[in-house]
């Protein structure tokens, strides 16, 4: 399907949903499904706006919480995303999302034993949640806790052979721990499955193979 094909669908999906919030403003559902038809078509402050009102209908919409979280994280609001994601796990305690939302956000705030605090608990949670076991995988390798980082990333190959992320967070995880050969299969199947490998990351590895 052609990209002026593809905008010609979404316009009309925005066109109708348009309609329905006309009709029924108070319709939380149209509201967050405009706003997620937003965000496909890159217009942000649209997509927030429509986030916005829907939780001022309805403030446990916790999906809502979650996409207008996601927003705020993309703009580098990390206070405004934690308070989103605390608010869901007020409500929803089991929601895997937010816990690894929460996770990344401690990570970055290189609070990294609360953050595999919170990526352990969404997989206890749902256990083949990819993004739960790749970034877990991150956070242990921060740690240089090599062995755990391997059996994160292995767990999250097991789940998705063709994600691009889990090969190579595999690789990066193998080379830490000194396994080299595999690191470097790992490495090349991130690559053939569309990851962009660092260059530098690349060059280390053949240094240790003495290519």
């Amino acid at each position: 399907m052609s990209e002026k094909v593809q905008q010609a669908d979404i316009n009309a999906v925005i066109e109708e949903l348009e309609k329905v919030v006309g009709q029924k403003p108070d319709n939380v559902m149209a509201r967050h499904q405009l706003g997620q038809v937003y965000l496909k078509a890159g217009r942000v402050d649209d997509a927030t706006r429509e986030f916005e009102k829907a939780l001022e209908i309805d403030d446990q919409s916790v999906e809502t919480m979650i996409s207008l979280g996601a927003i705020y994280f993309g703009k580098g609001d990390i206070e405004k995303t934690l308070e989103l994601n605390e608010r869901v796990l007020r409500i929803a305690p089991d929601m895997a999302e937010a816990h690894v939302n929460i996770g990344l956000i401690r990570q970055q705030q290189n609070r990294v034993d609360e953050a595999i605090e919170c990526y352990i608990r969404a997989t206890q949670i749902i256990p083949n949640l990819i993004t739960g076991w790749i970034n877990l995988t991150s956070a242990y390798t921060m740690k240089e806790e090599d062995d755990k980082a391997v059996e994160a990333a292995r767990q999250a190959v097991t789940i998705d052979p063709d994600s691009d992320m889990a090969r190579n967070n595999l690789a990066v995880a193998l080379y830490f721990r000194g396994e080299y050969e595999e690191a470097w299969k790992n490495m090349e199947a991130a690559r053939e499955l569309g990851y962009s490998v660092d260059p530098r990351f690349e060059q280390a590895l053949k240094d240790k193979l003495g290519n």
